[in-house]
């Protein structure tokens, strides 16, 4: 018998609080909970520090998104090689809210109880020091021509349809409020093709409410919850649309509840690791699951809920650039350095580089 068939209901859910912080914003607004992949919910309305668009904001498309799932990380073989240059179109603004007040960032450690291969403390150990590097490298909110962040902060709310951008008119701040580690049993809900065992995008988000809810963890539109799952756990949000096989991670939402699905990035090396480790003498898999969790924080701070920035084919500003790291090489090699502290990331797309034509950038605009 699966082992997982007949794991128990509910779970212990504990918590280390290692750093909590959390932005005060001056905007704040109420809009009304969306529904999203979800086990069972109810629309109620929330209070959100994300700043609101003009009147007549574009609903959430689906382009490149699979409904309320968006800025996939493309697996490597799905990938097939594509640069932001082969689908490139500047990001277009469709009227909908962004982070431009700020955003605060949680890792969630999701290592069950009923799963033999728990997160290892180092991956923990360094994702949190990731963390806590971007909270300082943005701490003033502007472009600082630094790091891949500095892109973002172009990309504020304006007129709708427009792919003009103006410098500082988004705070790419960051807060980290915390690493909090969940042991929840998990239940096997889908089939993803690369393990044996699967977690639905249903499941996730049902847990992960439960879980803030229990830590009194907010749910306000500008929280952006990371949720890290351990080596051998696949996840899906549909049929055929699997992590290793279609994707390394996704950011999505459900209400005011905005969260990334990040699994285990080396469980497939060949399909989420483009080699990059300057940080293996800390943990030797870390490094490929940041790169993914960079990806998945821009595009959350400029479309947390898929109805700002992203260009005519459906691309976020990290999907143009998934997979190009800007020419560095070797397994140790980086191209960021954040509060002192090296990274190997891909690219974000600006469209005030080139001319106002776009491209991907390693930092500034």
């Amino acid at each position: 018998m699966n082992r997982f068939a007949s794991a128990q209901r509910g779970g212990t859910l504990t918590s280390v609080h290692l750093r909590k912080g959390e932005c005060v914003f001056s905007i704040v607004r109420t809009f009304r909970a969306r529904t999203a992949l979800v086990v069972s919910t109810t629309a109620v309305a929330v209070t959100t520090a994300i700043a609101a668009g003009p009147a007549g904001a574009a609903a959430p498309r689906t382009g490149h998104a699979h409904g309320p799932i968006r800025g996939i990380v493309p697996s490597r073989q799905s990938h097939n090689g594509r640069t932001g240059s082969s689908t490139s179109s500047n990001l277009i603004y469709h009227g909908g809210p962004v982070l431009d007040q700020g955003n605060t960032a949680y890792a969630i450690f999701w290592s069950p109880s009923n799963w033999s291969q728990p997160i290892p403390g180092s991956y923990q150990t360094l994702i949190t020091r990731y963390l806590t590097d971007v909270a300082a490298a943005t701490r003033t909110g502007t472009n600082t021509n630094t790091n891949v962040y500095d892109a973002a902060t172009q990309y504020g709310p304006t007129t709708s349809g427009t792919t003009l951008t103006h410098a500082g008119t988004l705070s790419n701040l960051t807060t980290f409020g915390g690493a909090y580690p969940d042991t929840a049993p998990i239940t096997n809900d889908c089939r993803d093709r690369a393990t044996s065992v699967c977690v639905s995008d249903a499941q996730m988000v049902k847990q992960l409410t439960a879980f803030t809810q229990a830590q009194g963890l907010p749910q306000n539109g500008s929280a952006i919850y990371f949720v890290f799952t351990p080596k051998g756990v696949g996840s899906c949000y549909a049929n055929n649309s699997c992590s290793f096989t279609q994707f390394c991670a996704y950011h999505s939402n459900s209400g005011g509840l905005l969260y990334a699905n990040m699994p285990f990035a080396d469980t497939v090396p060949a399909a989420c690791d483009a080699g990059f480790h300057p940080n293996a003498s800390i943990d030797p898999n870390a490094d490929a699951t940041i790169n993914v969790l960079s990806h998945e924080h821009n595009e959350t701070i400029t479309d947390p809920l898929g109805s700002a920035w992203y260009n005519s084919s459906g691309y976020e500003n990290g999907d143009l650039c998934a997979w190009n790291f800007g020419g560095i090489s070797g397994s140790s090699a980086y191209n960021q350095t954040l509060n002192g502290d090296h990274y190997a990331l891909q690219q974000e797309w600006s469209n005030a580089h080139n001319g106002g034509k776009g491209a991907c950038v390693l930092q500034g605009l």
